[in-house]
């Protein structure tokens, strides 16, 4: 794909309970899918979701942050969902991600939020932290490291290669788009299921993923966030994190090795941690009121 498919325009139909819009925002340059809630005089909070999933993977935590008085921004991130979905690799460089994080906090007149990202958003996160902390008056990271601890980890821990091998096979053209669209979608949903609690993800939970990754463009472009981190293999200005930040995480996370988290907040100036041992890679689905207890917590 290199042609840029334009935003899908149609807004979504929010679950019972979520309160809110769906509703599309320009920044960045880019057509932006996103879901606001709570009171527009509120501080912002903006949400990011990981890979595979869309603004739907912070559903549960829209509605505890709303009855703080929090304005809560969850964007489809570019390439997924209804968001604007670029056709080139170098569109996904994390540098333009992070861009779309500021671009969205100047969408909402802000000169500042607080930024929770989880696994990939958690990535993009980090790479605002570090690069424009005076945007950000708090960091929560879900499962995410920060990226000098994987790029160092990669290189040097076996194991924790042999974790990340599905991010190579994410790097051949064409193949891994169709592979993943066979059966249904059954490679990504049996990865869901099989990397998180038993009964976790729900077959409504699958219908509205299947309906997301099989927008036009969509898996191409949510693949090319790997394609380009491997392409340009980016390395930050700095390590140090300035941002006060707590990092969110759960203890049987199949992707990340635990230690990638404690390493993670050594490089923070103002750090936390908090585990929710019975949880994996998806704490956030597993444990929804304890992490949104977490969030508020650090926001207070």
């Amino acid at each position: 794909m290199t042609t840029t498919l334009s935003a899908a325009r149609e807004p979504d139909d929010l679950p019972a309970g979520v309160p809110g819009e769906s509703t599309f925002v320009d920044a960045n340059g880019r057509t932006f899918h996103v879901v606001e809630a709570g009171p527009e005089t509120g501080d912002l909070v903006v949400l990011l979701h990981g890979f595979p999933e869309f603004w739907y993977g912070w559903r549960e935590a829209i509605r505890p942050l709303v009855g703080a008085g929090y304005r809560v921004v969850v964007p489809d991130q570019r390439g997924y969902n209804r968001s604007e979905r670029p056709g080139s690799v170098s569109a996904y460089r994390i540098e333009a991600l992070s861009a779309d994080v500021l671009g969205l906090i100047d969408a909402y007149d802000r000169e500042e939020a607080a930024l929770v990202g989880h696994d990939w958003g958690g990535v993009v996160g980090w790479w605002t932290a570090l690069h424009d902390p005076d945007r950000l008056s708090a960091f929560l990271p879900v499962n995410a490291p920060h990226p000098t601890v994987i790029r160092r980890t990669l290189a040097s821990d076996p194991a924790q290669l042999l974790r990340s091998s599905y991010a190579a096979f994410f790097q051949l053209p064409r193949i891994p788009e169709a592979v993943v669209r066979a059966g249904d979608w059954r490679l990504p949903v049996t990865m869901m299921r099989e990397s998180s609690m038993p009964g976790t993800f729900s077959t409504a939970d699958f219908d509205r993923y299947r309906a997301a990754w099989g927008r036009e463009g969509a898996f191409a472009a949510m693949l090319n966030w790997y394609r380009a981190a491997a392409r340009s293999r980016p390395v930050p200005e700095t390590d140090r994190v300035e941002v006060p930040t707590r990092l969110i995480w759960g203890a049987h996370d199949q992707f990340l090795k635990r230690r990638m988290a404690h390493d993670s907040v050594d490089r923070c100036a103002d750090g936390r941690m908090t585990t929710f041992p019975e949880a994996t890679h998806w704490v956030q689905h597993e444990q929804p009121a304890k992490v949104a207890d977490a969030i508020l917590d650090e926001l207070a």
